[in-house]
């Protein structure tokens, strides 16, 4: 049986987000790759190591940064196992990454697992009575803030930073 996996905020071929800090000084992921194509093949290889080809992956947004790089992609993500879906980012091009995903959305409700992935965090009073979120009901899984917590703990970020820059298997942040 196919899995579904999440993950967010790759930003493929983005070199300058390696000189990002946190509100400490500390950098985000400089100090784990040596340069971008280390970045970018680690990732590549994090993914593949748990997403099987015939898997459905959702990317939360921010694939990759700069709005024209059709060259890196072509070059590089039919190398992603899985069938790939986005929710779109802040960062995202549509017209160029809607050629490489079988879906694009803005986001995507899985009632049947008790999540909302979305590519911000989303307050709840932007929710329906049915879908808010509390104990025992919704979990809003979103990237965009990267290294920094969650807004609730009914927040759940897999930016790849939080994720140790591989897929999570939906499994795992399922409400039960």
């Amino acid at each position: 049986m196919a899995d579904i996996w999440v993950i967010s905020d790759t930003h493929f071929n983005h070199a300058g987000i390696l000189n990002f800090t946190d509100c400490d000084g500390k950098a985000t992921r400089g100090d784990r790759f040596t340069d971008v194509t280390d970045m970018d093949e680690q990732m590549i290889t994090n993914w593949n190591s748990v997403v099987k080809p015939g898997d459905k992956v959702y990317h939360l947004g921010d694939v990759l940064f700069g709005m024209d790089k059709p060259a890196w992609l072509d070059a590089n993500f039919n190398r992603l196992n899985g069938k790939k879906r986005l929710v779109v980012g802040n960062h995202d091009n549509i017209k160029l990454l809607g050629n490489y995903f079988s879906e694009v959305m803005l986001w995507r409700m899985f009632p049947e697992f008790g999540l909302l992935l979305t590519h911000v965090p989303v307050h709840n009073s932007t929710l329906g009575e049915s879908h808010r979120f509390g104990e025992g009901s919704m979990l809003n899984v979103h990237g965009h803030i990267h290294q920094n917590p969650p807004p609730s703990p009914s927040h759940r970020c897999v930016s790849v930073e939080q994720i140790n820059y591989t897929p999570i298997n939906i499994d795992e942040l399922r409400v039960r």
